[in-house]
């Protein structure tokens, strides 16, 4: 009766082993279509022909997995994470323009906040083709676009001269001294102060007068 039973019992495993076929297991596999259903595969088959093709199923479902999680959170941080895991990934083009949009938004941001002359030019400077580029450029001509002019001379060498003494002289003031060269008729180069406010320029100028400097606030020169 014993002997009966344990033979029995080694029949019924034999069966099981023989319904656990490498071609059941992979039809399995396939139809849960998961990282654990791929995994379990390979180990119970390590040298089937088929080990490859589970492996490049279960990187593409993390691929799919970590893309899911990186959308999903739509962050800055949570693309640069899914970078990180599947630099080689399907998504990781999709994932790079995704990071630079909002490294570009957050940089637009941060322009308009301090609206300052240097925050557009930075701005400008890393993303010369963004959508506010020209939003950018319109906000940074209103904070620069006038200047304190001081001379016109016609000699380029007395120009230069008369420039660095005034820039000695005036220099934190007026920001910079540049020499604009002649344009048009004009054949006189022009002594101008850095691009400014229109304040700010008024204000210069101003302080310049009381030190009997000639001066007048002028557009920038384009």
């Amino acid at each position: 009766m014993k002997k009966s039973f344990l033979v029995l019992c080694v029949i019924s495993a034999g069966a099981l082993v023989a319904c656990s076929s490498p071609n059941a297991d992979w039809q399995k596999a396939n139809q849960q279509n998961s990282v654990a259903a791929y995994q379990q595969f390979i180990q119970q088959h390590p040298n089937d022909a088929r080990v490859e093709q589970a492996r490049n199923r279960i990187n593409a479902l993390k691929d799919e997995q970590a893309w899911a999680t990186a959308q999903s959170a739509n962050t800055l941080d949570g693309y640069q994470q899914y970078l990180q895991q599947e630099p080689n990934g399907m998504h990781a083009a999709d994932a790079q323009d995704k990071v630079t949009g909002l490294q570009q938004d957050a940089a637009w941001q941060t322009a308009q906040s301090t609206n300052t002359a240097a925050g557009y030019q930075d701005f400008l400077t890393k993303y010369p083709n963004a959508p506010t580029a020209d939003q950018a450029r319109e906000a940074l001509k209103k904070l620069t676009g006038y200047q304190v002019r001081l001379a016109s001379v016609r000699s380029k060498t007395a120009a230069d001269k008369l420039a660095q003494h005034l820039k000695d002289k005036f220099g934190s003031d007026l920001q910079d001294v540049v020499v604009v060269p002649p344009s048009g008729k004009s054949k006189s180069s022009e002594i101008r102060s850095a691009p400014m406010t229109e304040s700010d320029a008024k204000a210069a100028c101003a302080k310049l007068k009381k030190a009997h400097q000639h001066c007048e606030v002028v557009k920038s020169v384009s």
